[in-house]
């Protein structure tokens, strides 16, 4: 299995075992005979085809592949989809086809050389359209199935990619930050935008002139290339083409101090080398080449500040730009407002007549309220009141109260009986009756007579008439 192959049945469920079957053949009978199985291959296909261009799986002829752009020269997209068991695909060409038909692809040169945005559609190639679309649905005048030939920009790919270019840029506020050289643009975004993918040459052309004509976020001129903000203007000033050269040469600089920061290292350990092996001249020569590319990396870095320091200064005068155009609109949006106000003198006489109507409002309302009857308070009628709402809340207090009362004696009740009934299971004391029998046994005398007395009274009343009747027969 291809790798392109192995790619799509691994990330795309379109292209599980079960249906690559119904993929390689010719569906293309089914356009009439079964319409929806036939958008459903045709639509399989597509979207299979562009994910796979977009993770860096589809053929193409240059090293670096293009990741925008589907290249159909020759014949190596059918060989890099054909297997042992199924073959190539016998649709394939009905397939690209219909997306050439729908706008879904475009041939490169006819994208980059277009005028116009590639989403204009004129009123007058509609009622064509339409034909043509029923024309298709009943099998006439359809795309042809051959494959197509030659470079093909993938408009859904180069959406994602936009996309991602949006927010990649999203804080890029100051107008350094956003101009750049045509080179300095591509070493910047060729990394980043796609996942561990990196965009190729052709890709970014396509991604500018994307940018710069359908989607209005860039300005370039073919050799600067400005990312627009808010209203700015389209076209490329001489201040664009500044920084963007300043730019460019900082870039330049810097990478030129790293290449003879890494050539100081390497003389360095020559020389040492030299040096162990005794060989007086090779350490002199490379101590020599030493000290000149010192030289060289301190003049490097002198420029390199110097540059800096002025891009610095390019930065600041940018925001002096933008504060001085904010003051002069702030200044023209307060001067239009205080003309509306109409100055300190009319609003001195909007305030007075205020005023005069307003005393005038007064002076109706007091000669209405002394013509009429007066409207007051009994303040008795309003405390008789008072007291009586103050009343029923006392009653409804205690009536709370009492309630609560005798809830807790019920519940007391309760658990009194709950442990009566407790003591009677467990039955008289042991030697109680012997106690009983030996008290009814003793011969009554005063003495034993206040004694059963006394053992008789408890703090309750329930026992009193047998406490007494005792006490008359000690008596």
């Amino acid at each position: 299995m291809s790798e392109l192959l192995n790619y799509l049945v691994q990330h795309d469920e379109n292209f599980r075992r079960a249906r690559l079957p119904a993929l390689y053949s010719d569906f293309r009978s089914q356009r009439t005979l079964n319409p929806d199985g036939f958008v459903a291959n045709v639509a399989a296909w597509k979207r299979g085809l562009s994910s796979a261009a977009l993770a860096g799986y589809a053929p193409s002829k240059s090293t670096t592949r293009n990741h925008l752009i589907l290249d159909l020269d020759g014949d190596a997209l059918l060989r890099s989809l054909e297997t042992k068991q199924f073959g190539r695909p016998l649709a394939l060409g009905t397939v690209l086809q219909d997306a050439l038909a729908n706008g879904e692809m475009m041939p490169l040169q006819q994208f980059l050389k277009a005028k116009e945005s590639i989403y204009y559609r004129s009123w007058g190639s509609l009622p064509l359209a339409v034909v043509s679309w029923g024309l298709r649905q009943v099998g006439i005048g359809g795309p042809g199935d051959s494959l197509p030939k030659g470079q093909f920009v993938v408009l859904h790919n180069l959406e994602v990619v936009s996309k991602a270019f949006s927010e990649a840029t999203a804080n890029r506020t100051s107008p350094f930050e956003r101009t750049f050289s045509k080179a300095h643009f591509q070493r910047t975004f060729a990394d980043g935008l796609l996942e561990n993918q990196r965009l190729s040459e052709t890709d970014l052309e396509v991604l500018v002139k994307f940018l710069s004509r359908d989607k209005h976020v860039l300005a370039t001129d073919g050799n600067t290339i400005k990312i627009r903000s808010g209203n700015d203007d389209a076209a490329i000033t001489e201040e664009d083409s500044a920084i963007a050269s300043l730019k460019e040469l900082m870039e330049d600089l810097t990478r030129q101090t790293e290449v003879l920061s890494r050539r100081i290292d390497e003389l360095n350990i020559a020389a040492q080398d030299a040096v162990r092996r005794k060989n007086r001249i090779a350490a002199l020569a490379a101590l020599k080449s030493k000290k000149l590319a010192e030289t060289n990396l301190s003049r490097r870095h002198a420029t390199l500040s110097q540059l800096e320091d002025v891009a610095s200064k390019i930065e600041q005068a940018a925001d002096n730009v933008q504060l001085v155009k904010v003051m002069q609109s702030s200044t023209t949006a307060l001067r239009s407002l205080n003309a509306q106000v109409g100055g300190a003198d009319k609003v001195d006489e909007v305030l007075d007549n205020l005023r005069e109507q307003m005393g005038e409002v007064d002076e109706v309302g007091n000669i209405i309220a002394e013509a009429g009857p007066t409207a007051t308070v009994d303040e008795e009628e309003v405390d008789d009141e008072f007291e009586a709402m103050l009343a029923e809340e006392r009653k409804k207090e205690e009536e709370a109260e009492r309630i609560k009362r005798e809830a807790q004696q019920e519940k007391e009740a309760e658990e009194t009986r709950r442990k009566l009934a407790e003591l009677e299971k467990l039955g008289p004391l042991p030697g109680a009756e012997e106690k009983l029998k030996e008290k009814e046994d003793r011969p009554i005398t005063p003495i034993t007579a206040t004694t059963n007395v006394l053992e008789g009274i408890t703090m309750g009343n329930d026992n009193k008439p047998e406490a007494e009747k005792e006490a008359q027969t000690a008596q």
